[in-house]
């Protein structure tokens, strides 16, 4: 016991010692000349390339070791200030006083063709952008992260509420790490987080998004870049002025939108004079009404190459009621830089608009390599310059294998990241926390701690045990572990308790029985699944007073991605005759009930269904089903509404149809295959973590369909027997801040019409509702479920164009809120019907969730039908299905 209690305190001894080494520095605070602090300033010492940044208050604080330190302090819009410290054993306080940046004017000749200096200064920044991006072939760097949120306001009603949950208004929620960046071109990041601290409930925090992101770039999230190669159609560029730093000119320049609003950039871009590249920026922007703002201060890290060491993001907006603002500050150090050996000349870039051009200027020749043209660019046209850069970044592209891979991430977390202590979170915090981040930090401890003694050492047992039965998960859904794959539980059934004309009231029950086996194959990243699925699903019908029941067992072998499903599924159970259920049941019996309107159409049938499909590749999938079934015709069976005026009654269940004869809902028989292709040509991919991602947004589906139904194998005449061929394209067209145009065109024909049902007309996706379809180019807004179902040719056309700028979004006010203005044109024309039109007009992301929309039907320019339509805004992408 001697001997380690000798060891601990020699331990300790040590400990004090290596501390000791560190426990100096310099800290202070930046004010303006009025003792103004000035928040997230840089901190920048030249001997080292270290740097810090204040925090709210302006106080700075950084341990340094004994040694003379050239101490730059920096804060855009103030100039510069730089002084000498000696550290020795103690603390040593250094307070910088700043003074508003001083910037003097070019001397402009006045004339009535005279242009703004800026318009030269950003043609050659712009004609550089991706040179810069380019330059640097590899880099890593440290990088601390800090992220505070405060909820400014709540709804009046949900304050107390909100306090019993010990959410207080306007107090401080933090989170911190400490991260490794290593960055690859083309866009491949790797991020290993070192330490997380928080106060909060986000351990995921990631200051790769936010660091990696160039403004060199053409966008960043959307938004157009100030150097973007069209940014003069974004942007109206203003020179305020330059001043000199170390022997560098600096202009800055301001960055006025043409049309202010979400997705472009407002405020300043400093650029550096003769290198063309960032030196500093202020911007702000706005999306759907929440307002962002983005700082950055770059330094030099190699020979004419600087790059950012201090981040600032703001993030400020209201949402029901509720207002909150986060920051986030990030600081950079440790640079590690490996300059691209192909771009290494510094070329002259000369503005052929403005400037008189040698005769000795080098110019882009498309015959030769560009790497050679390269190695002697030593002054070149911005024109020029530009397609040279092009055509490098086109043949570099050209020798990766991995050409459809346009981003590469790499997250990974130390195993120590959340245990760091405070000691260590002090001693390497390179921003001080205000007093209210540590009252923040101080009132969630005690909260943890005070949590976890409530936790009896049964309890924790507890929570691991298998947890038990609950009744009402047989409504909501729940899912039930036995271990070694093995679950078993209740679908989401809460919508399956409805009402229809034919059932009456009716309840419905799903389950499923899950065995699942999983193994990492040889790339210790690709899984290899193979499960085995039950499902039985039952439904009752009290007016009917029919039982329906279906069963189904599923394969599914997946390797990654790519992999098969084999189905088989039997039963007696109920169908809307078009199978992609235009109206749900809750809707439906909501129409029914209150307003006496009986859409949703159904038959039954008895039915074997097998079905097969195949992810080829992430591109390429393959579907096909051979389904046997007995269908029959239903009637209503109920009257019952809430709604019991004279003048309304229910319509019978058989669909209104244009073209279909009393025989197309016979009983019948029906052997039917289906087969299906989509394919998506040129997707890109994403990889993260090493694992191959599908961008399936990056390219068009093209849809294939073919069905075909067998008579032969029935002795009598009642059975279906044709052939149905189909195509379609699925896509978008992004225009930038201009707009978005989502397109879904279909077209297909009946190659034989011997005997088609009504249960195989193509049907297309009405809506006789108020409520607005979740896609905005997946169905018409005003058609009839069932009118223009065909058996003949067809051709549908639903397009949907959203607006940055049209209408009431000229008003700044209602652009800034978020508020975007579509319009959507549809089309619909088959053999025996007249053409069909829908145009309409909406507002979208109202109180940032709702869509309204306004519009008419038109049959031969002949007015049908309109109203409104209420939905979710385009936004948000929700799924009611299992």
């Amino acid at each position: 016991m001697v001997r380690l209690k000798e060891i601990f305190w020699l331990g300790v001894f040590f400990l004090g010692i290596v501390q000791g080494g560190f426990a100096q520095g310099i800290r202070g605070k930046v004010t303006t000349e009025k003792g103004e602090p000035l928040p997230f300033a840089s901190i920048y010492i030249r001997n080292t390339g270290e740097g810090v940044a204040t925090n709210q208050n302006g106080e700075y604080e950084l341990k340094l070791k004994k040694g003379v330190y050239d101490v730059l302090a920096q804060y855009l819009g103030y100039a510069s200030d730089l002084q000498t410290v000696v550290v020795l054993e103690e603390w040593v306080t250094l307070d910088f006083k700043m003074s508003e940046q001083v910037y003097s004017l070019q001397e402009v000749t006045v004339n009535t063709k005279a242009e703004d200096p800026a318009l030269t200064i950003m043609r050659k920044a712009i004609s550089k952008a991706k040179y810069h991006r380019m330059q640097v072939q590899e880099y890593s760097m440290m990088v601390y992260l800090k992220g505070t949120g405060s909820l400014t306001d709540a709804p009046f009603f949900m304050k107390k509420e909100l306090e019993k949950e010990g959410v207080k208004l306007n107090e401080a929620y933090t989170t911190e790490s400490v991260s490794k960046i290593t960055f690859k071109q083309p866009n491949a990041v790797e991020e290993e987080v070192i330490s997380i601290r928080t106060n909060g409930d986000n351990n995921q925090t990631s200051p790769a998004p936010y660091i990696a992101t160039s403004f060199y770039n053409p966008k960043i999230n959307n938004a157009i870049s100030p150097l973007s190669p069209s940014a003069f159609a974004y942007y109206k560029f203003r020179y305020e002025g330059s001043f000199t730093e170390d022997g560098v000119m600096v202009n800055r320049i301001r960055v006025q939108p043409r049309s202010p609003g979400e997705l472009v950039f407002d405020g300043y871009i400093y650029i550096i004079e003769g290198l063309w590249a960032i030196h500093s920026l202020d911007l702000k922007t706005s999306l759907l009404g929440f307002q962002i703002g983005v700082r950055q201060l770059y330094q030099p890290v190699a020979e004419n190459v600087w790059m950012p060491s201090t981040h600032t993001y703001t993030f400020g907006g209201k949402f029901f009621g509720f207002a909150g603002e986060y920051k986030y500050l990030a600081s950079t150090r440790d640079y590690k830089v490996t300059l691209n050996p192909d771009l290494i000349v510094e070329t002259k870039i000369i503005d052929e608009k403005v400037d008189e051009v040698p005769t000795d200027v080098s110019s882009f020749n498309k015959n030769l390599s560009s790497l050679e043209q390269l190695a002697n660019a030593d002054k070149m046209t911005k024109k020029d310059f530009r397609k040279l850069i092009n055509e490098y970044e086109k043949e570099a592209l050209k020798e990766r294998e991995d050409e459809e891979i346009i981003s590469e991430r790499s997250y990974k977390v130390d195993s120590l990241a959340r245990k760091r202590s405070l000691a260590y979170w002090d001693s390497i915090r390179p921003v001080k926390l205000t007093e209210a981040e540590i009252r923040g930090y101080v009132r969630d401890d005690s909260l943890a701690t005070i949590e976890a003694a409530k936790v009896s050492d049964v309890d924790s047992i507890a929570k691991k045990a298998r947890r038990g039965f609950k009744p009402l998960e047989i409504i909501g859904g729940g899912t039930y572990s036995f271990g070694k794959g093995r679950s078993a539980g209740f679908r989401t059934n809460w919508t399956k308790f409805s009402f229809n004309t034919v059932e009456g009231f009716k309840v419905g029950l799903a389950g499923f029985y899950r065995l699942e086996k999983t193994e990492k194959m040889a790339d210790s990243v690709t899984n290899f699944r193979r499960v085995w699925y039950f499902e039985p699903e039952f439904r009752y019908g009290f007016s009917s007073q029919r039982l329906y029941s279906t069963f189904e067992i599923r394969r599914s072998v997946n390797r990654g991605r790519p992999g098969n499903t084999a189905t088989l599924t039997g039963g007696r159970f109920i169908y809307q005759f078009n199978p992609e259920n235009p109206i749900s049941e809750l809707v439906n019996a909501a129409y029914s009930l209150l307003l006496r309107q009986n859409y949703m159409r159904l038959y039954e049938q008895d039915f074997v269904k097998l079905a097969y499909s195949q992810r080829v590749t992430d591109a390429f999938t393959f579907r096909t089903n051979l389904l046997y079934a007995y269908r029959r015709e239903l009637e209503n069976n109920s009257d019952f509404s809430f709604y019991n005026r004279p003048e309304r009654s229910y319509m019978p269940n058989r669909p209104d149809n244009i073209e279909a004869p009393d025989r197309a809902f016979d009983d019948h028989h029906a052997l039917i295959w289906h087969g299906n292709i989509e394919w998506r040509p040129g997707m890109k991919y994403y990889i993260r973590d090493g694992r191959k991602n599908p961008i399936y947004e990056s390219a068009p589906m093209l849809v294939l369909n073919y069905t075909r139904a067998i008579s032969s194998v029935f002795n009598n005449q009642n059975a279906a027997r044709f052939d149905r061929l189909e195509g379609g394209i699925e896509h978008f067209f992004n225009f930038g801040v201009s707009g978005k145009l989502d397109f879904n065109i279909k077209a297909g024909t009946f190659l034989n019409q011997d005997r088609v049902y009504f249960q195989d007309f193509k049907h297309f996706g009405g809506n006789r509702t108020i409520f607005a379809n979740m896609g905005v180019a997946s169905n018409y807004r005003f058609l009839d479920y069932y009118q223009y179902s065909t058996q003949g040719a067809y051709i549908s056309s639903i397009m949907h164009y959203q607006f940055r700028k049209f209408l009431l979004t000229q008003l700044p006010m209602l652009r800034f809120s978020g508020v975007r203005e579509n319009i959507f044109l549809n089309y619909l024309k088959t053999e025996n019907s007249a053409h069909y039109w829908e145009v309409g007009y909406s507002l979208d992301n109202l109180f940032r969730i709702f869509r309204v929309e306004m519009g008419a039907g038109f049959e031969n320019g002949n007015y049908q039908r309109g109203g409104f339509r209420f939905g979710i805004a385009s936004f948000i992408n929700v799924s009611f299905s299992d």
